[in-house]
């Protein structure tokens, strides 16, 4: 599998997977029904952002973006969000986004990465960061809107680097 910068002409291959996640309610608080140009834009990060996909033999099999968490004074630390299709799960496409996004910020001086919005019940994101060395550093009740569960909370996690 390589992972690398993606490219407008790889959006048709992220959207498909980015809109079913999005549209089953368990992960992501994007509003439902985004068209694909509503979607890139809040996919496809500008400078000093980045966004990657993951391919194995040409098929794109997951995607990450990845930048400072806050603009200005808050500019050190990074964040990051993940989708991997529903298709290639199992893989290990998630760890290995996973992996990249911290030696990316690593290499990029950032002091640390936060994930703002990690809902709970999405048990394998919260096994797969804490597995990386994220700690979960609060929880706010209520703020999610699963379809399955109702109102969940969202986890915010921390990975200090050195």
């Amino acid at each position: 599998m390589e992972i690398r910068v993606a490219t407008e002409r790889d959006w048709p291959a992220i959207f498909p997977f980015w809109s079913a996640i999005v549209e089953a309610g368990e992960t992501y608080a994007y509003p439902l029904g985004l068209g694909s140009d509503d979607a890139r834009a809040l996919w496809m990060e500008s400078p000093p952002g980045r966004t990657v996909v993951a391919v194995d033999g040409g098929e794109v099999l997951g995607s990450a973006k990845m930048g400072p968490n806050r603009p200005g004074r808050g500019a050190h630390i990074a964040t990051g969000s993940f989708m991997v299709d529903p298709a290639g799960q199992g893989r290990g496409v998630g760890r290995a986004l996973g992996r990249y996004v911290i030696e990316w910020a690593r290499a990029e001086g950032y002091r640390g990465i936060q994930f703002n919005a990690v809902v709970e019940t999405n048990r394998g994101a919260v096994h797969l960061w804490r597995a990386l060395g994220f700690e979960i550093m609060t929880t706010i009740p209520e703020a999610f809107d699963s379809v399955a569960h109702g109102l969940v909370g969202l986890h915010v996690m921390y990975k200090k680097l050195g």
